[in-house]
């Protein structure tokens, strides 16, 4: 079932979207060798509850394994998506992809941010900065009318012409109340094929693309996925209203990047 919501609704949506992306700001302050992603995570849950809201990745079940135990998933290099926070130190070189979600007047805010951890490998830089720019690129086609698969082939086409892998396994997903909610949004796919876009419906965009190969594997712990090559991974994510025109862009990462500064992707 594929919810449309009201531009009030949608007003709701992009307060716990913007409380998003001003927690992921907070943890950027923070992403420097030395710091543990437990660390992160600490400062992540804070953030949310002080601002009234409530982070709905913490506890959130899982069919493989128990329940997730931190509020913000922190994946580290190879690992795609998922990784659960810990007290191994983030080294140079690394890169950190930081994934947040709250609960704030009873709507849900998703998005997501990959850090470089001091100075990082050229070649691992275009990876991230590529899979950005497949967001928006994605972002483009979320238009009334249009269709998911359009969506999917967009980022698909422009990540696979630039030699990455494009993540089958994990996609994106409607958002409202509920954080997963319809239609499932794929980072591949068929142009005009797939659900109808229509506006007020509201989904969460978000490229996980591969260095190398795109097969990746869950470890024992239930959540985390990796690469299968051990080559890395990058994930960036907005939450956008479907427009007639254009996409509304709910989330935000203006406040990550004026951390950031020059260090910005």
């Amino acid at each position: 079932m594929i919810y449309l919501k009201t531009d009030d609704e949608i007003e709701l949506l992009r307060q716990s979207n913007l409380l998003v992306g001003r927690t992921l700001a907070e943890v950027a302050k923070l992403i420097k060798p030395g710091v543990t992603t437990r660390q992160l995570d600490k400062c992540a849950e804070e953030f949310i509850r002080d601002h009234g809201a409530v982070p709905t990745f913490k506890g959130f079940k899982s069919p493989y394994g128990p329940p997730f135990p931190g509020a913000i998933c922190a994946s580290v290099n190879d690992e795609v998506v998922h990784g659960i926070p810990n007290d191994i130190p983030l080294k140079e070189g690394d890169v950190v992809s930081i994934d947040c979600g709250t609960l704030l007047n009873g709507f849900c805010g998703d998005s997501a941010y990959t850090f470089c951890v001091g100075e990082v490998d050229p070649e691992i830089v275009e990876l991230l900065k590529t899979t950005k720019k497949a967001l928006y690129v994605g972002i483009e086609n979320a238009v009334h009318g249009k269709r998911v698969g359009d969506i999917g082939c967009a980022v698909q086409d422009y990540c696979e012409s630039h030699s990455y892998g494009v993540v089958r396994e994990l996609v994106g997903h409607g958002i409202g109340k509920e954080m997963h909610e319809d239609p499932p949004v794929p980072n591949y796919g068929k142009k005009g094929t797939g659900p109808l876009l229509k506006k007020g419906m509201c989904i969460a965009i978000e490229p996980m693309i591969c260095q190398g190969s795109r097969q990746v594997y869950m470890m024992d712990d239930g959540w985390t996925i990796r690469t299968r090559d051990r080559k890395m991974a990058a994930h960036f994510e907005h939450t956008v209203a479907i427009g007639i025109d254009k996409a509304d862009i709910l989330s935000s990462f203006e406040y990550i990047e004026q951390v950031l500064g020059d260090r910005a992707i």
